[in-house]
């Protein structure tokens, strides 16, 4: 009887020598090349906001308050509370409130880590306050601003509906955040409070190379608040 022969298997076939290292070093160079455009990326986003931060209108403050003062005034008409607002008043819980405040800009630096001031600017705020306000009128007042903001482009960033035994707030940006307005209502205390922020300018009174160090209160207390009226 003959003997049974088995055929040899065939070699596992191979990849010539170096068949992948093209391949490998274009991947690497790849990933290499992306890191890099992000880098770019980020430094130069980081560098213009370092820019625009230092890079800044020169605007007298009473220009600032009064249009700071007219969101407050265009918000407190849509808001249709029938009092007006007189100007000073604490505004820390009881009473009316009634003024502005000042706020130092900051520059982030190129990376946007620091956190330095920027000599000779300010950022002027108006706020008021108002007390005894009952939750129905709050509701519906902040409805109406919700939808006015809304459809004159603000960012809606925050918005919680009054109602009884329910606090209320509303809170919008634009232009980057440079301009801002809040408004909050307490229901404990049926209190309402409102806001607004304009962006960072050069006091005029200010030249570089002053002795003495630049505060942004002296720019708020150059300026007067006018009552808010119904």
């Amino acid at each position: 009887m003959p003997e049974e022969t088995t055929a040899p298997s065939p070699a596992p076939a191979t990849a010539p020598v170096g068949s992948g290292a093209p391949s490998g070093v274009i991947g690497c160079l790849g990933c290499g090349g992306l890191v890099l455009v992000l880098i770019a990326v980020f430094v130069v986003q980081f560098g213009w906001k370092s820019w625009e931060s230092t890079h800044l209108d020169r605007v007298a403050p009473q220009d600032m308050a009064d249009k700071a003062f007219r969101y407050s005034q265009e918000a407190y008409t849509t808001l249709g509370f029938g009092r007006p607002v007189p100007p000073g008043g604490g505004g820390q819980g009881d009473g009316t409130g009634n003024g502005f405040s000042a706020d130092y800009c900051y520059d982030g630096g190129l990376l946007g880590m620091e956190d330095k001031t920027v000599d000779g600017a300010y950022r002027l705020n108006h706020s008021w306050a108002l007390d005894r306000v009952p939750a129905a009128r709050a509701a519906a007042g902040l409805r109406r601003l919700h939808q006015r903001l809304a459809d004159e482009g603000w960012d809606i960033t925050s918005y919680r509906a009054a109602a009884k035994g329910a606090d209320g707030t509303l809170y919008a940006k634009r232009d980057g955040g440079d301009e801002r307005m809040s408004f909050d209502w307490s229901a404990d205390r049926q209190y309402f409070t409102g806001g607004a922020s304009v962006p960072c300018a050069y006091d005029p009174g200010w030249h570089k190379g002053d002795t003495e160090s630049y505060s942004p209160d002296s720019a708020a207390r150059s300026v007067t608040a006018p009552a808010l009226a119904p």
